[in-house]
């Protein structure tokens, strides 16, 4: 069965079950990749609904974080039982250690040759690309940041 099939059914039992918090949140993210459809001109594999997700799943952190900030953790609990509903979709991501990531980081600023600070997107586009969004990109910012102050490249 195709994700999106997938999509559809579990949207469809929510509606049965009155399941309204499951129901808000599939019809949201229908809507969204009917719209990557429509821009696209043709339907999104697994990969690129996967990719929606993650992105509403990085918009949930982001709003749990703003609202526990602000302390309405009313909206930041609605926002945690929301993001628990959508994480239960995406494939289980594989854990890499900080140690991994520093490994890796310094791979690629070798094959890309970057010289420093100033070509540090040049080195967190190939390090997302490599790790296909399974990293957390804050943490990957902060340890090319760190390795390119530091050593001047590597």
């Amino acid at each position: 069965m195709q994700f999106s099939e997938k999509l559809s059914d579990d949207y469809k039992d929510a509606l049965r079950t009155g399941d309204k918090n499951r129901v808000s949140i599939l019809r949201m993210i229908k809507a969204a990749v009917k719209n990557r459809e429509i821009e696209k001109g043709s339907p999104l594999s697994d990969d690129e609904i996967y990719a929606v997700f993650r992105s509403f799943v990085k918009q949930a952190n982001e709003s749990i974080e703003q609202f526990s900030k602000a302390g309405r953790m009313d909206l930041a609990e609605k926002e945690k039982e929301e993001l628990l509903i959508m994480q239960g979709y995406l494939p289980q991501r594989r854990q890499h250690s900080e140690d991994e990531i520093k490994k890796l980081v310094k791979e690629i600023i070798s094959e890309t040759g970057a010289t420093g600070p100033k070509e540090m997107g040049k080195v967190m586009k190939a390090v997302m690309a490599k790790t296909k969004g399974q990293v957390d990109g804050k943490l990957v910012n902060n340890l090319v940041k760190e390795i390119l102050e530091s050593t001047g490249a590597a």
